[in-house]
């Protein structure tokens, strides 16, 4: 559980230094790093990914919270040592920080893929994708083969 712990502190800590960061120096134009392909930029996001249900803030805090319960319980449940839970914690706080304070997440993370501009992101969220996957490759190499 302490391995749990810290990767939650951690990412919760990076991901706010970051959005504080990218507050403090981006702004809504556009920095290419690599041209044609990948670009920070200070975003407010009051949706989810392709601002789908934008203006929705206490449905996502309620989610947020609710997938937050279930991981806990599943995590002492199960006693499951899966740092794809911890990460998806992690990312979830860190988006759901954003929120309850300002009523939007902070993205900045910009790629363009064959000529299209792709939602823009951030930390947290990939966090959440990748622990996600963590979590899934991981369930099924537990799972029972017989």
């Amino acid at each position: 559980m302490k391995k749990f712990s810290l990767i939650v502190i951690l990412s919760i800590i990076i991901d706010r230094i970051l959005k504080i960061i990218v507050s403090c120096f981006l702004t809504n134009k556009p920095v290419y790093v690599i041209n044609n392909f990948f670009y920070l930029i200070s975003t407010k996001n009051d949706g989810a990914a392709f601002s789908l249900l934008e203006g929705k803030r206490l449905l996502f805090i309620i989610l947020a919270i609710f997938a937050l319960v279930f991981i806990v319980y599943y995590v002492k449940k199960t006693k499951t040592k899966n740092i794809g839970y911890a990460m998806l914690f992690g990312g979830i706080v860190g988006n759901l920080i954003d929120r309850i304070f300002f009523g939007y997440v902070i993205d900045y993370l910009g790629f363009i893929l064959f000529g299209n501009y792709m939602p823009i992101f951030n930390f947290a969220d990939m966090l959440i994708v990748i622990g996600a996957f963590i979590t899934v490759i991981g369930s099924d190499k537990n799972e029972d083969k017989s």
